[in-house]
């Protein structure tokens, strides 16, 4: 792999060759006004989109990234304040502007707080997902790319096996008709929630900088880089796929801190660093593919498809009906379950165990 870019420091200008696919079509941008929605939002926009729909549930957010367009002076998108899982709301939308793509961008992904969550979290990605998904079947909306993370691989969250699933749902509905991917991305750099704006919080209090273990790596990426990936996996021609992207090597928090210590004119030993501990669903690491998945090339260089075994159609059908009426009688017990069902590598962390079946449990844990 080429571990040549710096994801810290990357400030190419935007290569999109890819206008052609989203040039004067309707897109729909889900968690439009998030970080990545926003950017997503606004390169299409630049790349000559007819109509970009700007759907998600944060007043806030929505209003910020239609400002912004507005101020820039974008005439070609349409805020909307509403859900993925509003299947009334989806059929509306999709039976007037008749979206070519849809860049499914909208998740809970904050692992320790969605530890907290797991009901939410398994409400909005999952079944937000498959929702999604089955409108955009309904209305033979051409394609459907979704931003999945690597914490959906050997997953420690409830939020990582939560994108899992997410993944297997694509690949049981994508087709012909509706093609469906799902692109793992590392962390991106400046989105919300990422350490990169926080350490710079930090500094600029004068510290201390927080990381949670000395060992802990991850991979990253640019904003830039996210929004070109994410483009040009609408243009491959899969029915259905999981796409990764070359991410390089995996950084050190550790590493990436002192170097945002001496980019902002500091020495290490004016900013104290301080190991906090692992976190409820943190990992030391993450994986990209795990042990049974397997890679092959694409059309295009950058990506590549990832292959492995999963679930039969009808047990995902039947385990997402489990997840359904679980998650509307809030039974968090059968949830766990049914996500160490379909994801079988998926390690519940300490405080979720109460809730799986003591022979379940034990069995996981030998």
């Amino acid at each position: 792999m080429n571990n040549a870019r710096d994801p810290v420091n990357d400030t190419r200008d935007s290569v999109n060759p890819l206008n052609r696919t989203i040039s004067n079509k309707a897109v729909l941008i889900s968690g439009a006004g998030g970080c990545i929605g926003s950017a997503l939002a606004q390169e299409t926009i630049r790349s000559g989109a007819k109509l970009v729909l700007l759907l998600d549930h944060s007043e806030q957010n929505l209003y910020d990234i239609h400002t912004e367009l507005t101020a820039g002076g974008s005439a070609s998108h349409l805020p909307i304040l509403g859900d993925i899982s509003d299947k009334a709301l989806l059929d509306e939308l999709f039976e007037k502007h008749r979206p070519h793509s849809i860049l499914h961008a909208a998740a809970f992904k904050h692992v320790p707080l969605m530890e907290g969550n797991p009901i939410a979290v398994i409400r909005n990605n999952v079944l937000g997902t498959r929702i999604l998904a089955d409108a955009a079947l309904r209305h033979r909306i051409p394609q459907l790319v979704m931003v999945s993370t690597d914490k959906a691989v050997n997953p420690r969250s409830v939020m990582g096996a939560s994108k899992r699933v997410s993944e297997l749902i694509l690949l049981r509905l994508g087709g012909p008709h509706t093609r469906m991917s799902a692109l793992r991305l590392g962390n991106v750099l400046g989105s919300t929630g990422s350490v990169a704006p926080l350490f710079h919080q930090q500094i600029a209090r004068g510290g201390p900088v927080t990381v949670t273990h000395p060992e802990s790596r991850r991979f990253f990426l640019s904003l830039r880089d996210t929004v070109d990936l994410i483009l040009a996996a609408t243009a491959l021609n899969a029915d259905a796929a999981i796409l990764i992207p070359d991410l390089g090597a995996p950084i050190k928090i550790v590493d990436l801190a002192n170097k945002l210590i001496r980019e902002a004119g500091r020495r290490s030993d004016e900013i104290e660093i301080v190991y906090t501990g692992l976190r409820p669903g943190d990992k030391l690491a993450e994986d990209l593919t795990s042990a049974a998945e397997w890679l092959e090339p694409t059309s295009d260089p950058r990506l590549r498809k990832i292959n492995g075994p999963g679930p039969t159609s009808q047990h995902l059908d039947s385990a997402i009906e489990v997840i359904s009426e679980n998650v509307s009688a809030r039974n968090l017990a059968p949830l766990i379950e049914t996500l160490c069902d379909l994801v079988p590598e998926y390690q519940p962390n300490e405080s979720l165990h109460q809730f799986l079946n003591p022979i379940a449990s034990l069995t996981r844990q030998t």
